[in-house]
């Protein structure tokens, strides 16, 4: 009977001589993939096509509004008598009065539209009275 070594094999010698079988390497690469995934979406910002598309319309919507505020501003201070209607905006003390007043004013109503712009009145009405 021959004698059997007891020496440890280096880490090396045993990567060597391993020999995983087809379901070992077939489980190992479905869990790689799955701890991606989890790691993709839970930290690395990955977002499904659904939410990537709300996303951008909330951020064109958004941009919209500072636009029109700006416009508004714009519009209010090109107006002839803008000292006194400011004065009269910066009196009233609710954001929703201010709000108002820009819609009726007419400053918030951009052109080819016949309605205020609701973004466009809010920030023109806080951008106006800070």
């Amino acid at each position: 009977m021959a004698m059997q070594t007891n020496q440890k094999q280096s880490i090396a010698a045993r990567w060597e001589n391993y020999q995983p079988t087809k379901s070992t390497l077939v489980w190992t690469c479905v869990g790689t993939a799955v701890a991606t995934m989890i790691v993709g979406f839970s930290w690395g910002g990955w977002v499904t096509g659904g939410t990537s598309q709300e996303l951008a319309l909330t951020a064109g919507d958004v941009a919209r509004g500072q636009l029109a505020s700006t416009i508004c501003v714009e519009r209010f201070n090109a107006a002839p008598d803008a000292a006194a209607k400011l004065t009269e905006l910066k009196a009233k003390t609710a954001g929703y009065d201010r709000q108002k007043f820009v819609e009726t004013g007419g400053w918030a109503t951009m052109p080819g539209e016949t309605s205020p712009d609701r973004r466009a009145s809010v920030g023109c009405a806080t951008a106006l009275g800070a």
